[in-house]
């Protein structure tokens, strides 16, 4: 979560809305914000932290285990529509990468308002394939495996 917050202004400045939820009540999430995130982030996490008790949100959104009684780690991408575009679900020990998901979004938004599809690694003025007849088979010639990096 920290890290999602020091990037936070170019999430804003991207349209994202972004939203924080565990199992925690919200009075663990208030000492998690006073004693923990607030000395890694000026200020602490500046969006909303919700609570899911008894998993029925994370349950919805495959992330619940029941048997532990928590959410596991969850990122999810949602459109305008309220469509789910992309998800990530790691367990504990392994932490979700910023960078990747601001990317995931430009992409998203760049792919819903021009309709051209974005290649593996894909940043913003880079190649960009548009889906159709003339591009099959034809897509070694304007990518290559490289360009991912």
């Amino acid at each position: 979560m920290s890290a999602v917050a020091a990037k936070y202004d170019e999430m804003k400045s991207l349209d994202v809305q972004v939203l924080a939820m565990s199992t925690d009540s919200r009075f663990v999430h208030k000492m998690w914000q006073e004693d923990e995130l607030s000395k890694m982030v000026p200020g602490g996490v500046p969006f909303p932290m919700l609570t899911d008790s008894g998993g029925r949100i994370g349950s919805v959104y495959g992330v619940y285990d029941e048997d532990a009684g928590v959410d596991i780690r969850g990122r999810f991408i949602i459109d305008p529509d309220g469509v789910i575009q992309a998800m990530e679900v790691l367990t504990p020990p392994v932490g979700r990468n910023v960078a990747e998901l601001i990317r995931q979004v430009k992409a998203f938004q760049h792919v819903r308002k021009t309709g051209e599809a974005t290649p593996s690694g894909w940043q913003p003025g880079k190649v960009t394939l548009k889906p159709g007849p003339a591009l099959v088979g034809k897509v070694w010639e304007v990518w290559k495996p490289d360009m991912a990096f």
